[in-house]
């Protein structure tokens, strides 16, 4: 695989991120409701306070939505051709933006069972990614 473009590393994602480099899929939570949100930030969403908590998910989903990109992105090689940008509903309650890999980009479908796997960054992080189970 192309290198990709790397995220940059926030101090209130570094629980995220360290727990990437074990390949473990973090979700946080808001420890006042008890509500999973996404992405990884400061305060919860519907507290606005710092009450933040963070636990592992299963690695399962369903792809919600996907589009398939015929221009690269950034850090992509144009060689590398078309990938697929899908929205996945997570069990644990929230919808994460990914890639899914491992298949032809047209071939991902709406409602198709995936399962994370890892792409290695320059830094150990790793970033999630999806692949038909």
């Amino acid at each position: 695989m192309t290198q990709l473009f790397e995220p940059p590393q926030s101090d209130y994602g570094t629980p995220y991120w360290d727990a990437t480099r074990d390949e473990r899929l973090l979700v946080p939570y808001s420890t006042t409701t008890g509500l999973p949100f996404w992405y990884p930030r400061e305060v919860a969403p519907d507290t606005l306070t710092p009450d933040v908590d963070w636990r592992e998910a299963s690695g399962q989903g369903i792809v919600y939505a996907v589009s398939v990109m015929h221009k690269p992105g950034p850090g992509r090689d144009p060689a590398a051709g078309p990938y697929a940008v899908a929205l996945i509903d997570l069990p644990e309650g929230v919808r994460i933006m990914s890639n899914v890999v491992g298949i032809e980009p047209d071939a991902v479908t709406v409602g198709m069972a995936v399962t994370v796997c890892w792409h290695e960054l320059s830094d150990g992080r790793k970033l999630p990614m999806f692949q038909p189970t």
